[in-house]
């Protein structure tokens, strides 16, 4: 069978390997169909110094497919069936996995595609807990955004930062495959949604979704423009996924007691902030990464009453190099998705 393998940093081959045996007890078989391609990839592409790994390495975080065969005891799926995959190996067991807070696992055993071999692989065997049913009527190619980038956004807007409707929210990047979910996710509950891009032509782009009012950061600073259409009362929250770039001039457009959640640093790791400001104004920040199963489901069901990804780009699995490198260079609009 095919695999996309990384054999070296900044370089993927597609590979033939041999299939993995029929599923033991409590696993299923995967039939892998559609991968979504994510900045975890970029990361891992280029090689970054905090992945613990061992090349090759199969990559693909986030993925759909179709159940090919089960295990002795799993009864929630069956073979034929549509599907999506957590895309973190938890332990099913600890306290966290117990009360259904899966990406605080404390004894995760990797991210698929970034620290264990992922969802680039024609077909695959993996524990039957990690795998969601997908409702009918949602593509392969749709059902392939809900476990990284439309279950994300649900954890960051609703678990963490609490998001009411009416409220008013800046979204940052609101081209990118999770600020185009954000958008969407906002604007259905009834906010005012802010939202930033690079590049003009994402502007009807990201209005089409039911952004209010868009900010070309690259022309305008977002802070003046966005204390400017707020009337100088400033935002209820922010959705911060860029990094050090944003991060200070994030805080300094919320009202008092607004929050920012935060769940990337595409742009630098490490920022300071001002503590007097940070108490004075009673902000609350939430680090949020990855999301649980439920979030996942709650993506599905989403997609099932009509909220579907923006798409991109659709490649095959042999061009995800140049996949990736697009990514790199922040013109996609939407998500990219790879398919077998």
């Amino acid at each position: 069978m095919r695999a996309l393998n990384l054999v070296a940093d900044r370089e993927l081959v597609v590979v033939d390997v041999p299939p993995p045996p029929p599923p033991a007890a409590g696993e299923v078989q995967i039939s892998v169909k559609a991968v979504g391609l994510n900045h975890i990839d970029v990361w891992g592409f280029r090689g970054m110094a905090f992945a613990k790994r061992k090349l090759p390495l199969s990559i693909g975080a986030e993925a759909s497919g179709e159940v090919a065969a089960v295990g002795e005891g799993v009864t929630h799926v069956k073979p034929g069936q549509k599907v999506v995959m957590y895309g973190a190996l938890t332990c099913g067991h600890c306290k966290a996995c117990q009360e259904g807070r899966d990406n605080f696992c404390e004894n995760v055993g990797g991210l698929y595609g970034f620290h264990i071999d992922g969802f680039s692989r024609e077909l695959m065997n993996m524990p039957a807990r990690l795998v969601i049913p997908v409702p009918d009527g949602i593509s392969f190619r749709d059902a392939a955004c809900a476990p990284i980038a439309f279950s994300t956004v649900q954890h960051m807007l609703f678990d963490n930062a609490k998001l009411q409707p009416g409220e008013t929210i800046l979204v940052h990047a609101g081209g990118s495959g999770i600020g185009t979910v954000a958008i969407m996710m906002a604007k259905k509950i009834g906010c005012t949604v802010i939202t930033t891009v690079g590049d003009d032509s994402k502007i009807e782009g990201v209005k089409a979704l039911g952004a209010d009012h868009v900010i070309n950061y690259r022309k305008d600073r977002f802070e003046g423009e966005t204390r400017k259409i707020t009337k100088k009362k400033g935002v209820d929250v922010v959705f911060e996924h860029v990094g050090a770039d944003t991060f200070n001039g994030s805080l300094l457009v919320m009202k008092r007691g607004g929050r920012l959640v935060t769940c990337g640093s595409t742009s630098g790791p490490t920022t300071t902030i001002n503590l007097m400001q940070l108490f004075q104004q009673q902000y609350r920040i939430f680090g949020s990464f990855g999301a649980t199963m439920k979030n996942i489901a709650e993506s599905l069901d989403k997609m099932a009453d009509g909220m579907l990804p923006v798409i991109d780009t659709e490649v095959p699995i042999n061009d995800v190099e140049t996949a990736l490198k697009r990514m790199e260079t922040r013109q996609v609009f939407g998500k990219i998705i790879v398919h077998f």
